[in-house]
């Protein structure tokens, strides 16, 4: 059976963008194929360059969002520079920025403007809050997002509020600019128009709110925050184990409690005590339950634990540590790791999630460095080496 290409193979994408809002939505893009061209600044690129060297001297969110793509250095205030970022979207199907609010109607850069005058052009603007609004300025960074769209609320301990330990207001923004610009093609190739995509972090985030949104509006209460416990179900919670593990175990009816209370407890009394019986006396006696069930774990091993519930039929996870997770048998046994080059060698990263049965597997291309690919994509616009190298002079392009 052949082999089908990648889906975006073909598709040419530029980006003003930065940090990891955008950068995360178009480096799915380049995974499936598509030409991603990215424009960075000259004076040391998009910013997420430096926020730390973790991988061997490299930024981390620069590695994870940023591979596949061929980076263009161009000083957007300098006429010429913006002049040649506008011949680069000329010949585009995508365009994405998530530039400050308002920057990139300055430079013509909004969706509406392109669109206006490239019909075909998909162009996604992203932004913290959306163009209108009495936030539509407001500064924008994740954490902050977090906060205002009530996850942080919801997330940690009864005594403390946390934020999620990944930028998720960035990651759904970016995961619906995705989308949208897949939904947008598809259109495209039906009526032949492109057309502006328009991503806030704030709404994008407060989909996934989802069901403590719902029991607030409907329910009129706020969810409690009971840490990596379930506010409405018990035992649903992570316990110690003897070798200093934690392992989580949820149980969903009260049948598997009754085989909890049998074969992994070992009190098969409390499968019918008045207390314990039922879900809702359970949640009712909380503390009492996690006590029986903390009891019985703490005398066995996270491996022996696992494999007691298990063999009982009881929903299990390790709490594992992300070195763990780098290290996890099933990744490993699915083979989703591979390498890409990077300005300092092989850097270990994970295959895309999406599987295309009979596709060619996902374009994992190198991090670049910055401004690697601005001399020959130029010259592709038609400059010639002595043009190239007097921008270079006049710290136009890098």
């Amino acid at each position: 059976m052949s082999t089908q290409p990648l889906p975006l193979e073909g598709i040419t994408v530029v980006a003003v963008e930065q940090a990891v809002a955008a950068p995360f939505a178009t480096r799915q893009l380049a995974d499936l194929g598509a030409r991603v061209i990215k424009v960075e600044r000259p004076d040391g690129g998009d910013f997420a360059r430096g926020y730390d060297t973790a991988a061997r001297g490299l930024a981390s969110h620069f590695v994870w969002c940023n591979r596949g793509k061929e980076s263009v250095a161009l000083d957007l205030k300098d006429p010429r520079g913006l002049d040649l970022a506008h011949r680069l979207i000329a010949d585009a199907d995508v365009f994405v920025q998530n530039l400050a609010q308002g920057a990139a109607a300055r430079l013509g850069l909004d969706a509406a403007s392109l669109c206006a005058a490239h019909p075909r052009l998909v162009a996604v603007d992203i932004s913290g809050y959306g163009a209108e609004g009495p936030y539509a300025h407001k500064r924008a960074y994740d954490m902050l997002v977090q906060c205002e769209a009530g996850l942080v609320s919801v997330t940690g301990t009864p005594e403390q509020p946390v934020k999620a330990g990944i930028p998720a207001a960035d990651i759904a923004a970016a995961m619906y600019a995705f989308s949208g610009v897949l939904a947008a093609l598809v259109r495209r190739g039906t009526t032949g128009r492109g057309g502006p995509v328009e991503i806030s972090m704030l709404e994008a985030l407060t989909e996934w709110l989802g069901h403590p949104l719902h029991h607030a509006m409907h329910g009129g209460t706020e969810p409690a925050r009971t840490g990596v416990a379930h506010a409405v179900i018990a035992p649903y919670d992570a316990y110690a184990t003897a070798d200093g593990g934690q392992v989580l175990l949820s149980v969903q009816n009260d049948r598997e409690w009754r085989r909890l209370a049998e074969l992994v407890l070992e009190r098969p009394e409390l499968a019918d005590d008045a207390d314990f019986a039922t879900n809702a006396a359970r949640v009712a006696h909380r503390a009492g339950t996690d006590e029986a069930v903390a009891r019985a774990l703490a005398g066995l091993t996270a491996a022996e634990a696992v494999g007691r519930l298990e063999s009982a039929g009881i929903a299990c996870a390790r709490l594992n540590t992300v070195e763990d997770v780098a290290a996890h048998p099933q990744l490993a046994a699915r083979d989703r790791w591979r390498e890409v080059e990077s300005p300092v060698g092989k850097l270990r990263a994970l295959l895309p999630p999406i599987n295309l049965g009979g596709s060619q597997e996902a374009r994992m291309g190198a991090v670049p460095a910055l401004g690697e690919h601005t001399g020959t994509t130029l010259r592709a616009l038609g400059m010639t080496d002595e043009q190239v190298a007097g921008l270079r002079r006049d710290g136009v392009i890098a």
